[in-house]
C-alpha cells in the first residue's frame, strides 16, 4: 500500500533523511555576484584548467563532488548511490564526471529542474531503505549551453530583455538515512505543463505555469499555506517568470510572501552585471540550493524551505521543429526538524 502518499502529487517520507553536507562550484561572473561568500570555490578559469567547454563542466562537477564528500567526511566509496544530470546531450557533463568514480551511477534529466528531481530520488532511495548514503547533483556551464541551446559565442548574438544567463556552476549534496538534519520531509512530483511558449529566449514564461502548479498541488496535498514556510524559492524563473508565478497566485487571493524568491534572481546582481531576466541552468538553483540557502538553514534563517526547482523541456531538434516548451517543477521541503 502507497501508505506515503499525500494526496495526488506529494509524499511525506516516513523516514527523512538528513543533509550530511552540501557543496557548490562557481566560475567568475557568479563569484562577483551578491552570493560570492556563499561559495566553497570559485574559479578564475572558465576552463577549469581543461580544453573545451564541455570537458571544463565534467572538472567542475567532479571537484564539486570532492568537496562535498569532504565536508560530509565520507569517501566516494562510502556513497550508495549518484544521482546526476547536466544540459548537455545524453548528460556528458555528470557521466564524465562519474565516470572514475566508485558509485553506483544514474543519470538524471530534467532542465534546470534537474537538481529537485535528483534529490527527489535520493531522498525517496534512503526513505525507502535501499541505502545509507545517496548523493545529489547536477551542473551547468554558460558556455556549454550557449553551444548547445542557442549560437555560437563567436557569433555574438543579441539577447532579448527575457533572456536569462546560463550559471556556471554546480552543486552537490550529500543524504544520510541518519543524521542531525536539515531533513528532507515532503516531496512533490511535478506534471508536465505546456503553456505555449515557443521562444526559447523567455524560458521564465514558459516554466511559470509548471511552477504554479507543483507548488498549488503541494499546498492542497499537504493541507500547508506558504505562511507555513520561512523561504519559498524557485529555480530558476528569473524575475519575468517570478512575477509570473507570483500574478498566478494572486489571482486565488493567495500571497507567496516576502520571503518568496528565485534562485536565478539571487545569484546575480541584475543592474551590474547585465544578465537581463537573471540566470538560469541546471547549476544555478543547485549551487544556490548547497550554499546560500542550506547556509541559511543551518544558522536557524530559515528552519523551514519550500525549493520548486524548475526546468524547460525543451532542444534544439524540437525547437527547429516547431514544438513549443513543456516546463516541469518539482518541490522538495528542507527542514529542520523530523517531523
Amino acid at each position: 500500500m502507497a501508505q506515503k502518499r499525500m494526496g495526488r502529487q506529494t509524499v511525506k517520507l516516513q523516514n527523512p533523511p538528513s543533509v550530511a553536507a552540501g557543496a557548490c562550484v562557481v566560475g567568475g561572473k557568479e563569484g562577483e555576484g551578491p552570493l560570492r561568500h556563499w561559495f566553497d570555490y570559485i574559479s578564475p578559469d572558465s576552463y577549469f584548467g581543461q580544453k573545451s567547454w564541455e570537458k571544463a563542466e565534467s572538472a567542475m562537477l567532479n571537484h564539486c563532488f570532492s568537496l562535498c564528500c569532504d565536508k560530509a567526511k565520507l569517501s566516494p566509496s562510502d556513497i550508495d548511490y549518484l544521482f546526476a544530470g547536466d544540459l548537455l546531450n545524453q548528460c556528458t557533463g555528470s557521466t564524465f564526471a562519474a565516470r572514475d568514480l566508485p558509485v553506483p551511477y544514474y543519470g538524471v534529466y530534467g532542465a534546470c529542474s534537474t537538481m529537485a528531481e535528483c534529490l527527489s530520488l535520493a531522498a525517496m532511495a534512503l526513505d525507502g531503505g535501499y541505502g545509507d548514503s545517496a548523493c545529489a547533483m547536477t551542473s551547468s556551464h554558460f558556455c556549454s549551453a550557449e553551444r548547445q541551446f542557442r549560437l555560437p559565442l563567436e557569433y555574438g548574438g543579441q539577447r532579448p530583455p527575457t533572456s536569462q544567463w546560463t550559471v556556471t556552476g554546480a552543486g552537490a549534496m550529500i543524504l544520510t538515512a541518519e543524521g542531525p538534519g536539515p531533513y528532507i520531509t515532503h516531496i512533490t512530483t511535478g506534471e508536465i505543463l505546456d503553456a505555449g511558449v515557443t521562444d526559447a529566449n523567455n524560458m521564465g514564461a514558459a516554466m511559470a505555469p509548471a511552477a504554479y502548479k507543483t507548488l498549488k498541488a503541494h499546498f492542497a496535498d499537504t493541507g500547508r499555506t506558504p505562511e507555513d514556510y520561512d523561504a519559498i524559492i524557485t529555480g530558476d524563473l528569473g524575475y519575468l517568470g517570478h512575477e509570473i508565478l507570483t500574478e498566478l497566485f494572486q489571482k486565488d487571493g493567495v500571497a507567496l510572501g516576502i520571503c518568496s524568491t528565485d534562485c536565478g534572481m539571487l545569484i546575480y546582481d541584475r543592474a551590474a552585471q547585465d544578465v537581463h531576466a537573471g540566470g538560469s541552468g541546471c547549476g544555478c538553483s543547485a549551487s544556490v540550493l548547497c550554499g546560500h540557502i542550506l547556509q541559511r538553514m543551518t544558522r536557524g534563517n530559515w528552519p523551514r524551505v519550500l525549493f520548486a526547482a524548475t526546468g524547460a523541456l525543451l532542444s534544439p531538434t524540437s525547437l527547429q521543429q516547431g514544438e513549443s516548451i513543456p516546463g516541469i517543477c518539482h518541490a522538495v521541503v528542507l527542514d529542520l526538524k523530523k517531523e
